[in-house]
């Protein structure tokens, strides 16, 4: 009977001294230790939780770096006019140069062109991200100046009548994608492709997202789709080598990827569907 509580004695030694050299190795320098839990729990990985799994199927929106619109000559369509934006030493963003080529008034086939001259650059407010994209709009005499801006760029939404200098006699419209010259496109043309792809798939991903949390709008979702398409086509048919470089296109699909992500993180949790509900059996008699 001795030997055998000896036994037992020494074995628990041996385990007790097991359980210190583990702990020993998983407490760090400047740890707190943790309270000792339960072996069940530490023996399972916890499962991971369900709003995470939501989180994490969220589409992100595609990449647009609005810095790289900035201290550059943008041009409307590629071609004419000029729109200059630069960051002050103030942080405040501010057009330093803005000219437009529009047409006569009173003779309208004949061309103008008016510079927008001020004794200091224009500040341009910040509107939050309305569509997903960073808004800006500048107070500008006799032609308001709002505009989005992307990649390389700046997108000024369609306005319903031009702007009419009338001591000019001039009449001109800002509307349309601002950005750079062919000439400079053609040093990285591979580089408006994978901006176009990235923001094709980011714009599936997101109404993919989108028709999970309201089955009954694909229908509705296919024709918005189908008439930006429509739209895109008419805005960038006249940039300059556009089917060539696919410049516009590429622009004018991360600012609808922009706008779909932002609706789609908006938008409420997935649907479930419902359940049926089984019938209950009357009691047998």
């Amino acid at each position: 009977m001795s030997r055998f509580l000896a036994a037992i004695a020494i074995f628990g030694l041996a385990i007790g001294a097991l359980g210190s050299a583990a702990q020993a190795q998983l407490m760090l320098p400047g740890a707190t230790p943790a309270e000792s839990a339960p072996a069940d729990a530490a023996a399972k990985p916890d499962k991971p939780k369900r709003h995470l799994r939501h989180a994490a199927a969220r589409p992100a929106s595609v990449a647009v770096d609005p810095a790289t619109a900035l201290g550059r000559v943008l041009r409307l369509n590629g071609r004419n006019g000029e729109l200059r934006l630069e960051r002050g030493d103030d942080g405040a963003l501010k057009v330093v140069k803005y000219s437009l080529l529009g047409e006569v008034v009173s003779t309208p086939a004949q061309p103008c062109r008016i510079d927008i001259v001020a004794d200091e650059p224009i500040v341009a407010t910040a509107k939050g991200e309305p569509d997903g994209l960073a808004r800006y709009s500048a107070a500008i005499p006799a032609c308001p100046l709002s505009f989005d801006l992307v990649s390389d760029g700046v997108l000024v939404p369609a306005q319903t009548d031009a702007c009419v200098f009338a001591a000019a006699d001039c009449q001109a419209s800002p509307s349309g994608l601002w950005g750079p010259e062919p000439a400079e496109l053609d040093k990285d043309p591979k580089a408006v492709s994978r901006a176009r792809d990235a923001a094709d798939r980011a714009i599936q991903d997101s109404l993919r997202e989108m028709e999970k949390r309201d089955s009954d709008a694909a229908a509705s979702l296919a024709r918005e789709q189908n008439d930006f398409s429509a739209e895109r086509d008419e805005i960038c048919r006249d940039y300059a080598s556009e089917p060539r470089l696919g410049f516009c296109a590429s622009r004018l699909a991360q600012s609808r990827a922009a706008l779909l992500a932002k609706r789609a993180a908006e938008a409420g949790p997935p649907q479930r569907p419902e359940r049926k509900r089984r019938k209950k059996r009357p009691p047998e008699e």
